[in-house]
Parts: structure tokens; sequence; C-alpha cells
């Protein structure tokens, strides 16, 4: 007798949130680990007021984002040369290797995202890439991992601080 898999859905509820490579808190919603996904991973981000994830680029993994609330900017491109400012309701496609590194202008209001992201393990995939931070200039965005050492406040001025 041959044994039948059972076809069926998952409900996946967030356990809390988990710091990303990128520096940035995230609820994981479907993953290899919550759901057993073969291609896909699906998250929340947010990203506080004045705060700002770390250069990074998701080996050979195509990211969609759509945006609930918060306006974000995104630097992105082989040298971060482009710029897109992303509005509640906007979709943002990132390429697979695409450097990019998003960041939240405003002084009070925290940005909300959906993330997906064609890599069932997120941050397999994840490569910082902190040689293209000195690319941009951020006036009063911080990095929301540490406080900034030596360096990054003479690349981002002490108002990173």
């Amino acid at each position: 007798m041959t044994s039948k898999t059972v076809m069926k859905g998952h409900l996946v509820k967030s356990a809390g949130s988990v710091r990303g490579k990128q520096g940035l808190d995230y609820h994981v919603g479907i993953s290899a680990d919550t759901a057993g996904s073969k291609a896909i991973h699906m998250q929340t981000v947010v990203i506080p007021p004045g705060s700002r994830a770390h250069a990074h680029k998701h080996t050979t993994h195509e990211t969609a984002i759509y945006a609930l609330s918060g306006t974000s900017g995104v630097y992105h491109g082989e040298k971060l040369e482009h710029h897109t400012l992303v509005a509640p309701g906007d979709y943002f496609y990132i390429p697979a290797d695409v450097p990019h590194l998003p960041y939240n202008p405003s002084a009070t209001e925290p940005v909300v995202a959906v993330i997906a992201r064609t890599d069932p393990n997120e941050q397999e995939s994840v490569v910082l890439m902190p040689e293209l931070e000195k690319l941009v200039r951020f006036e009063g965005v911080a990095p929301t991992l540490a406080p900034p050492n030596e360096q990054q406040k003479e690349l981002f001025g002490t108002a990173a601080s």
C-alpha cells in the first residue's frame, strides 16, 4: 500500500521579531521553518523613525515589497546610484543580486512593509556590502544595529549617533 501525501494550507502566526543581518527587525510569516515552504519567504518589517538597514543584496533571490505605512527611501543599484521613495500602497521590486539600502527619512513615523522573497530561508542569501555605505550620505538617519563606530561617524556625520 502506498501512502498518499495530504495537501493543505498552513496558518502561520508570527512568533515575534528576529534581527536580520541587515540590521532591521522582521516578523517572519511564511518560511521553510514555519510552513515548509520550498521557494518563498514572507515577512513584515518595521523601520523605526530615522533608521536604516545596512547595504546588502540577496544572492540569486528576488524581492517584492508592499508598503503598508510610512514612506521609505531606498538606494539601489551596483553602486547604490539609484534612489526611490516608496509610499504606502506602492510595490517595489528588487531583482536578484541587486545591492540596496532601505531607510526611513521620517523623524516621527515608522515604516511598515510586507516583504516576499524567493528564498524560503531568507537570511541565508543575505550578503552585507559595507563598502557601498560610504557612497551615500544620510543626514540624521542612523544605523539600527549599534551606536556608530568612528568610521561611521566620519561617513555619516555625528547625527548618526
